[in-house]
């Protein structure tokens, strides 16, 4: 009998709360299928299985907040017999529990993040009603209108004036010699009301704390000529339909992902003091969710497929993700992150690496700069490219024959 536990869906993750089963006791699973909604700081995510067998029942209830780690399920293979097991049970006291009348929390359509959302603003801060504002307002001084304004230019109080004129209006007589009043005190300034951050912003605050406190990075940029990889894609496209057609997105991480080929040390993750180089490249796509924050989900063997599949993946997953519908190994398995801020206006970019792979690559906005190439002068579109690299596990010479290994690729879009 296998025990189905609490996935830790990134660095930043300690717990998730079980939102929804979605498959019933007896059901055959297979290594992928999805079998649960947890709920984190980044959203509703889809939780696969990677057991053979049959779904014995939940141990944990829906809406329990449970550590990563801890148990949630269990999971029959085939030729077991099959477990008495009290759904809903608690598996441990590390999990807590909502009351016994709380109300099933809605499907993960219901609960998805919705990436236009913007964060809740906080209430602005309004004087309240005073009881003298049901007063009646004081009798309306007498006085000339000169009087008023000598009044007002030299601040006088009207009110404290006997006048001298008919029905004892005050003249401007009335006010030589008297002193103005010392002036009104100026208001104190207003404190800036305190936001809170959103369980997102704090989820990626802590990530990058850690990132920034236990790697030690090293960055590097190159300038990359597009010229050869723009004409390339636009005679792709010209004979594409638009929901085919290419963007230099797709490029820029197939070509980092063949280059970690040759430069393994930047595919992987260091756990425990020791790296571990991965056999597949799971490229972490920065995705911006609007309102909220950013995900890095992997696009898996992003090494091995070819530029449209890479394109469609990319597609896919931009869109699942802004909707707030994403799996859990998407979360928890890139080996590399690629990132761009070009849709931005930024030109050059310096990442933070996300624990614990050990590099980031980012991409600016490409550029159109006059050079000079095997003697003739003209304009060339340039992107500049970065690399955070962690010196555990790397140094400045690899990192910047990775670089260049990069801009080798992009000279040969065709052959990605």
């Amino acid at each position: 009998m296998a025990e189905f536990r609490m996935p830790s869906l990134g660095a930043d993750m300690e717990a998730g709360t079980l939102v929804e089963w979605l498959v019933k006791p007896g059901a055959t699973l297979r290594r992928g299928d999805v079998i649960a909604v947890v709920e984190t700081q980044k959203g509703a995510i889809e939780i696969e299985n990677f057991e053979e067998g049959i779904f014995e029942g939940p141990i944990a209830q829906i809406g329990a907040r449970v550590p990563v780690g801890a148990p949630i399920a269990l999971i029959r293979r085939q030729d077991e017999p099959a477990a008495a097991v009290t759904p809903g049970a608690p598996a441990s006291p590390a999990l807590e529990g909502p009351p016994a009348e709380a109300p099933v929390p809605p499907r993960m359509a219901e609960i998805a993040v919705d990436a236009r959302q913007q964060p809740e603003e906080p209430v602005p801060l309004s004087v309240a009603a005073s009881p003298m504002a049901a007063e009646v307002a004081p009798e309306r001084v007498r006085a000339s209108p000169a009087a008023r304004r000598h009044a007002a230019d030299h601040g006088i109080d009207l009110s404290l004036v006997k006048g001298s004129g008919p029905n004892g209006a005050i003249q401007l007589r009335d006010l030589e010699g008297m002193e103005s009043r010392p002036p009104t005190p100026a208001a104190p300034p207003v404190e800036p009301v305190p936001q809170p951050m959103t369980g997102m912003r704090a989820a990626i605050a802590a990530a990058m704390a850690r990132s920034k406190r236990e790697i030690p990075h090293y960055y590097l940029a190159h300038r990359i000529d597009l010229t050869e990889a723009e004409a390339w894609l636009s005679n792709f496209n010209t004979r594409r339909d638009p929901a085919e057609r290419l963007v230099l997105g797709a490029l820029f991480v197939k070509a980092v992902a063949r280059a970690t080929r040759k430069y393994p040390e930047f595919n992987g993750h260091f756990t425990d003091g020791v790296f571990r180089p991965s056999p597949v490249v799971h490229a972490g796509v920065a995705i911006n969710i609007r309102g909220t924050g950013l995900v890095a989900p992997a696009i898996h063997d992003a090494d091995a497929l070819g530029v449209p599949e890479l394109m469609a993946a990319m597609r896919d997953l931009v869109g699942r993700v802004r909707a707030g519908r994403f799996r859990s190994s998407e979360l928890s398995d890139p080996t590399i992150t690629v990132s761009s801020l070009g849709d931005r206006g930024v030109e050059t970019l310096y990442g933070v690496i996300y624990p614990p792979q050990v590099a980031i690559v980012g991409f600016g906005m490409p550029v159109t700069e006059v050079r000079a190439l095997e003697g003739l002068i003209g304009p060339h579109k340039i992107v500049h490219v970065t690399l955070a690299g962690d010196h555990r596990v790397s140094d400045g010479h690899r990192g910047a024959l990775f670089l260049s290994h990069i801009d080798q690729l992009l000279q040969k879009p065709e052959a990605l």
